[in-house]
Formats: C-alpha cells, structure tokens, sequence
C-alpha cells in the first residue's frame, strides 16, 4: 500500500500522506520507511530544489504515531529501539541538504509534529481545524521522536515545558505568534506557498527569527537561568502530579540533559527515556485507556441509527445551557433551548455566546464561525416548534414528579418516533419512563458537569427501550463529542451508583473526625483530582442528599452504615459552592479556606489525624467495590465501560487504569483480603462482591490483555 502520493510541480516534489482506507494519518512503521526511500530519491534528483509534505485528508495532517507500534513493544529496549529508529529518519529530514516544507491543515499530533519540527519550513492554515499538540504526557510518554530536543530550541524552554508537560492544544494563531510555524495561510493556499517557500529556503533567502520575548532570551540564554527554569518546573509538577505519573519528571530531564550536553547526546537519551516510560505500569494503563476512548467512539449499533437533525434541550442552566453548547458546536445540530421563562432562556443562551465570544477574541475561531454556531441556538419558553424534533433531552431539578409533568407535555407536541432522554444523575429511568405513552423511547442521556469539559456521556437503558433509540442516542453522544458508555437502569446507574459509597466513607471518616483538609490531601495524593469534599462543594450538598436518599434502600440491604450529614447540612443551609456555604468558604467565586464552623456537626473542632494509607483505601475501595457489585448486577456491560466511566466521569486516577484494571493491577486476592479487613473493623459495607471473590478464588483477572 502507498501512503504517499509523489507528483511534481515547479521543481518541487509534492509528497501528499494519505493512509488508505483510514479517516486520518499516523506515523507507523511503513509510512516511515516509504519516507526514507524518498529521502533517497532527493538527494539522487538534480532536477528537485526541495519537497513540500501536505496531507490528502480532509481535517487532519497526521494524527500522531500509529499507537499499536508501540502497545506491540513490551520491553524498555524494544521500545528505546522505536524511538532511535524514529530519530534516524527525522535526523535525516532536518540535514537534508534540499528544503523540505510542512503545510499543516487540520489535527498535527505527537509524531506529526516531531516530524514538523524536523523539517526546514512550516507553513499552517488558519482555520479553526488547525490543532498541533505534543499530547505523549496523557500516555504517560515523552515525545520520542526529538520533539524534547528541537521544540524548546525552536520557541523557547519555558514555552516548550508548558505544551509537553500539559499536551494542551496549540491553534494555528498562536504557533505562529511563537515561532513555531513560519507562515499562516488560507488553507486552499497552502500548496501554492509551500511551494514559494522551498524555493525561498533553497536560495538562502529565508532567515527565521527568534521571538521569544527579551525576558526568556535572557533567562534561557545562560547555566543559571534555564536552572532555575528547571527547578521552578519540577516544583510545579510535583505539585501537580503528586509524584504518581513519572512521565513528566522525565520530559523535565530529556530537555535539561539536552541543554547541557547538546542536541545529539539528547536525543540518545530521549530515546533511552522513552523507552523506560513506555514499560512502567502508569504507561501501559494510559494506553489501555486510550484505545477503550477510541473503541467507544464506535458505535455497535450503526445502522440501527436514525437522523437527528433538531434537538430540544429543556432547562438553560448549567447542564442544560452545557449541552446546548457541545450539539451545536461539536454535534453542529439546532438546538431549542427551553426554560420556563425567555429571560431564563436568554440566560442560558447568552452564556454559551459568551464562550463563543472568547474563542472569536483568542482568534481560535473567526467571528464569522462565532455567529454561525451560535445562531444554531435559539431559547424558547414554549413548546412551539417541538413538533418537528428527533431528541429532546431534559435537564430540570432532580423531581420524579416534575419529570413525570414534562415527559406528558413533551409526548404532546412531538411525534411518535421522538426520543426523550433524562439528564437525571440518580432516578431511575423506567420510573420516569412511566409516565410515558412510548416508553420505548426513553433514555437516559447523563452528562458530567461541566459539560463542555467533562468527556464522558453515560446512556441508561430499561428494558423497554428500543434499539434504535440507544444507537441514535449514542450517535448524538460520539458527535458531541463525548467517549459513550451504555449501562442498564437501576439506582444511581453506574457513576452515581459508586461515587455514593466514596463520598459516605469520606462523610463517615469526617464523624470520625479526620479534618476536611486532611480527606482532600489523601485523595489527591492517591491520584484523584479533586478531593471528596471539595467535590462536594461542587456537586451540592442538596443534590449529595438527594442522591444519598435514593440510593439509601439499596445499601440498607447489604447493611451498610449511611452518614446522613448531608441531609442535616441541608436543613442547616448549607449547599456548598452554590451558596458560598460548604466545606470551604468562597470568596469572589474562589475557594478560599477551610470553613470551620462546619465541624460542629462533625463532633467539634478538634481534630484527629487517622492513618493515611488506611483512609485513602476505605475511600477507594468502596468505589471500586461497588464497580465489581455494578458488573455482577449486570449494570455494567464490561469491565472497560467501568474503567472508562469510573476515570471520565468521576477522576478515579488514570494512571491506576480505572477499578478493574487496578483490581487486576493489585490481585482480586489483594482487594478482597483488604475489604475483608475492613468489613471486620468498620461493618458490612466492606463486604467484596461475589464476582471478586470469584476472580480471587480462581486467580482471575477483569481484563485478558
């Protein structure tokens, strides 16, 4: 198979990238070698001032390397050795003696990048689809292509560390504003001055200037400076990674030995780095992890899906004016944004102009895209024009009775095919299917706040919804942009369903009188991101108690002990963030300090320090129990839907691969002698699930890979 397409124009050889029979590029082995061989060709073509690299895709340069490459190596060497044989080739693009010219349009990722950074000249497009990213920290990698080495030498060390340590996004404007891109074009220009730039490369004419500022000149231009650069960076790292993902220490050091020992011996020791990142357990988690994202944005049931065109959201606030946001930007549908009143509505609407405004003003998206996505929406405060929607997803107040009124006025005005889905985070959606007259075409759609950020979308089935409604649904998820899992119905599903014992231990171990402070920390240094009880304060304290009230019967079965502070925090008036009263006190919508008049409801405010490991695990194993109980029940379909709604919805540590590959990580014998421990000390809420006891029995693990 031919991955490239070599014509000629003007004395230049047009090398167009296009992977057969795939939506997008990546860098895998045979690509790279069909590469080489034309490297060959230049050198050997006296007729040839240069070469321009341009994709045949539609949105998409190239996609990053080709991951199976890399899960197939299973050894720090064998993966060392894929990272030398990456560097071969690009060594020879950058000391190519003729010019060779990138024009990147669309998605430029990790080796597509290191590949860009190689080459003599990059030229970018404007538009909004132009993303670079050096994103191998989510994989728990460096960039092992020379990226540690030729990206800080090109815009600097400081901005360099900010993109790898992150993996965020670089748009079009911004890489050229830095110097990372030379040229920014239309990008039905992008041949025609690819061309022109070879041509200027070729005679000497181009000379690319540094534009870092004259503070990072000076502080990066001597031992001293880039030393403390360094220092700072790692300070800031540990503070952010807690020492769990290794991966960012080690880009910190690829860099700094490359600094001080020169490019050449720095990529020698990327290599080496690579290599022993690729083989750590952290790494191989995030990979797993990467692909059950890119397994979950296929959907199973394609073909039963049906067109969704127009999609009514009701309630703009936070969930729904969220959702709203991600069909039309992502999903790019119509959007009828319902509440009880226009300045509700408007309200709503606003805020997602809002968003809209600060990407036209970041030059992210034009203003001309800024209108036309926002014009997708339109608040109402009535039902007219809901007769001609395919989905209407409702994301009003946490009311079985409420759901029940708005399910009857909804099927009044739409069709008979039309969808309803709940944004419900507990109720169970067979009860408030029957309120309908079509409870086939109920579902539910859970989305995590805030939307527009938060990856997951977990879709509840009941037994009497159809088929086709779970595909289209999940169709919807996958252009919103959302990773989708699809669970069965039951209390508080599956996400809610184990967070609830998470958050009971937290309560139950602050009674015990473990400060607030304390409970946070622990968590955070296990690998959570944010800490249970300011997470709390964020979800609410009302919702907390709501959800503690629904899933309350189903625990009292099994003998658990329920802390009902969250109820009693209610009555109190406490709410959390959403009324700057909760565990911490907020001040200018920002956390500020632990709010300690709350202790008197927790036996006073002294407080005791319990064992640290001992608290993290009745936390943690709480959840990763009531996952194990979630697959037995038949609530979740596999083992990966768990791990991938227990890291995407909730922050169980994506270093840990989420519960079932931490379960196997561990040993299920592990887990169970732990929860077994606990259940004798702390009471029956400890109790492992049968399927674990199970797997511990017989030696088994969730997962075969």
């Amino acid at each position: 198979m031919s991955y490239l397409n070599i014509t000629k124009k003007e004395n230049v050889a047009i090398i167009t990238l296009d992977q057969p029979g795939e939506k997008v590029n990546t860098l895998n082995e045979a690509m790279m070698d069909q590469f080489a061989s034309f490297l060959d060709d230049l050198d050997s073509d006296p007729s040839l001032k240069g070469a321009v690299l341009i994709s045949g895709k539609e949105n998409n340069f190239i996609a990053g390397a080709d991951i199976e490459m890399f899960k197939a190596r299973e050894t720090a060497e064998e993966i060392e050795q894929l990272s030398l044989d990456g560097h071969k080739i690009l060594n020879r693009v950058e000391s190519s003696s003729k010019p060779i010219v990138v024009a990147i349009h669309g998605s430029c990722m990790g080796g597509g990048l290191e590949l860009s950074l190689a080459c003599h000249y990059r030229i970018a497009s404007g538009h909004s689809k132009t993303i670079m990213a050096l994103p191998e920290v989510k994989l728990g990698i460096l960039p092992g292509t020379g990226g540690t080495q030729r990206l800080p030498r090109l815009i600097g060390i400081q901005k360099s560390l900010n993109y790898m340590l992150t993996g965020k996004n670089i748009y079009g404007r911004q890489a050229y504003k830095m110097g990372l891109v030379d040229e920014l074009v239309h990008k039905d220009a992008l041949e025609e001055a690819a061309i022109k730039a070879v041509h200027s490369v070729s005679s000497g004419k181009f000379e690319r200037t540094d534009k870092r500022t004259s503070m990072e000149k000076m502080i990066e231009g001597n031992g001293l400076g880039r030393k403390i650069v360094f220092s700072q960076a790692l300070k800031q790292t540990l503070a952010q990674t807690k020492g769990n993902y290794p991966a960012p220490e080690k880009i910190l050091d690829a860099v700094e030995y490359g600094y001080k020992h020169g490019k050449e011996k720095g990529l020698l020791n990327e290599a080496k780095l690579f290599g022993e990142l690729g083989a750590t357990q952290e790494s191989r988690a995030l990979v797993n992890l990467f692909f059950a994202m890119n397994n979950a944005k296929k959907n199973p049931q394609k073909d039963l899906v049906k067109p969704v065109n127009k999609i009514g959201v009701l309630g703009a606030g936070l969930m729904g004016s969220g959702i709203a946001d991600v069909s039309i930007n992502k999903g790019k549908y119509s959007v009828l944004l319902k509440d009880r009143d226009l300045e509700s509505a408007a309200k709503g609407e606003q805020g997602i102009w809002e968003d809209l405004n600060k990407k036209s003003e970041k030059r992210i998206i034009t203003k001309f895209e800024r209108d036309e996505i926002a014009s997708r929406v339109t608040g109402v405060d009535s039902y007219a024009g809901f007769d001609g929607l395919n989905l209407v997803i409702e994301a009003v107040f946490e009311d079985l009775n409420l759901k029940h009124k708005i399910i009857k006025e909804v099927e009044e005005v739409t069709s008979d095919d039309t969808i309803f889905a709940s944004n419900t985070s507990s109720l169970p959606i067979s009860e408030i299917a029957k309120a309908s007259s079509h409870p086939k075409n109920v579902i539910g759609m859970h989305y995590f706040s805030p939307v527009q950020k938060m990856p997951l979308l977990e879709i509840i089935t009941t037994e009497q919804t159809a088929d086709w409604v779970t595909a289209t649904a999940y169709e919807v998820g996958v252009k919103q942009g959302k990773t989708v899992i699809v669970v069965n119905d039951g209390p508080g599903f599956y996400t809610t369903r184990i967070l609830a014992p998470f958050m009971n231990e937290a309560l139950l171990l602050l009674e015990e009188g473990a400060s607030i402070e304390f409970l946070d920390k622990a968590m955070k240094q296990f690998g959570y991101p944010v800490g249970p009880m300011a997470l709390l304060d964020e979800v609410g304290f009302d919702v907390g108690a709501h959800v503690g009230e629904t899933m309350k019967p189903m625990f009292d079965k099994r003998g658990a002990r329920s802390s009902e502070k969250a109820q009693e925090l209610v009555d109190e008036g406490y709410l959390g963030r959403k009324n700057k009263k909760g565990m911490y006190s907020y001040s200018g919508g920002k956390k500020k300090e632990v709010n300690t008049g709350i202790y008197k409801y927790f036996g006073g405010t002294n407080r005791t320090k319990p064992d640290m490991e001992t608290a993290q695990f009745r936390m943690a194993l709480t959840m990763i129990n009531e996952a194990a109980y979630c697959l037995e029940e038949g609530i979740l379909k596999s083992a990966t839907d768990g791990d991938l709604g227990a890291i995407l919805g909730l922050g169980f540590p994506p270093f840990l691969g989420g519960p079932f590959r931490y379960i196997d990580r561990l040993g299920a014998d592990v887990i169970v002698k732990k929860l077994n421990g606990f259940a004798e000390e702390f009471g029956p809420r400890f109790k492992p699930a049968s399927i674990l006891m199970d797997k511990a029995k017989k030696g088994e693990t969730f997962h075969k890979d």
